[in-house]
Parts: structure tokens; sequence; C-alpha cells
């Protein structure tokens, strides 16, 4: 059974011709607020602030950075403004000096294979033979 995969769920639907309902909201709500403000402001006000309200609006609706809307944009600026920044940087004092680290010497191999392992793989150059060993193929019958 095959299901449908949803593409572009990012992109948001066009509802009021080619706005979305957020664009038209920024837009409408804009328009609505200069409606009132001509009846409160003198005709030469009002056209100032009506001017200044449809480029906040078309910022809102519009703009968009690094696929982020203008809204999370100046969200995070006044985050970034208003939150305190407070960076310390501290010198770590080195309390002991640190460990020397010698090598063992041939002679003084011990009984741990692990360890023998990890001295031939840090200090040879070639190969070391027989390293991985083989799965036991009891009872596995391979392709006829």
């Amino acid at each position: 059974m095959q299901f449908q995969v949803p593409q572009f769920i990012e992109i948001e639907d066009k509802i009021f011709g080619p706005f979305s309902l957020r664009q038209f909201l920024y837009v409408v709500g804009a328009g609505g607020f200069s409606f009132i403000l001509f009846f409160a402001l003198e005709v030469w006000l009002w056209i100032l602030t009506t001017f200044a309200l449809l480029l906040i609006a078309a910022a809102f609706a519009f703009i968009r950075y690094n696929g982020r809307s203008f809204a999370v944009l100046l969200g995070a600026l006044f985050k970034y403004l208003w939150l305190p920044r407070f960076y310390l940087w501290q010198r770590v004092e080195v309390k002991s000096p640190a460990p020397q680290l010698t090598l063992p010497n041939d002679q003084n191999k011990s009984s741990n294979p692990l360890k023998n392992l990890l001295f031939k793989l840090n200090t040879k150059k070639e190969a070391i033979p027989n390293r991985e060993k083989q799965l036991p193929t009891q009872g596995v019958r391979g392709p006829q």
C-alpha cells in the first residue's frame, strides 16, 4: 500500500489571492489601524503614520531572511538585546605536571594479549598477520 508523502510543508497556503492568511492579516491590520488613526490625527501626521505602518506591515508580511520571517528575526533581536550576556574566561592552572609516557621495550612484554596488540599497533609499520580471526562456519550453508 502506498501513501502520499506531503511535499512543500514549509510553504504557506495562498488563501486570499497571492497572499497567505498571515500576510493578509498583517496588511489588513495595518490598514484598519490606519483607518482608526485617520479620525484621530491631522492629515499630514496621518499620512506619515500610515506610511510607517504600511512599511512595517510589508516587512512582517513579505521579508524573509535565511528562511525565517521578519517576526522571528525581530524576536531574536529583542531576545539578544534583552537577555544578559556574561562571558568570563579564566586561565586554567595546571596543578601537576603532565604524565610522561614511556613506551615499553620488547623485552618487557606483559602477559596481557591486548597490551601486546596495542604495542604492536603503535610501534610497527607493517601489518600484523592473522589479526582478524575467521568466524566459525558450522551449520552455515553457502550459496548453491
